[in-house]
């Protein structure tokens, strides 16, 4: 089961579905498999691959890195 955490202003929030909203889906834009990340409200980042099962798992860690990264950043804040 996903591991639901309260925030400071005391509402329940899902990392992981947090972290899944943050990424496109994988497009495929010429030759290339594209999607792109949005770290914060100001870093979008965006990866390209030749391989579509490359682009799908690379989206994937990243998921659950940026996943890591709300949870962090949630216990930093004081939640």
């Amino acid at each position: 089961m996903a591991k639901i955490i309260e925030s400071h202003f005391g509402t329940l929030m899902s990392p992981k579905k947090i972290a899944a909203g943050a990424a496109s889906s994988v497009k495929k834009q010429g030759a290339f498999y594209v999607f792109s990340l949005r770290v914060d409200s100001d870093d979008i980042r965006e990866y390209s691959f030749t391989d579509r099962q490359r682009a799908n798992s690379a989206r994937e860690v990243l998921i659950s890195h940026l996943e890591q990264k709300v949870i962090s950043d949630a216990k930093r804040t004081g939640s």
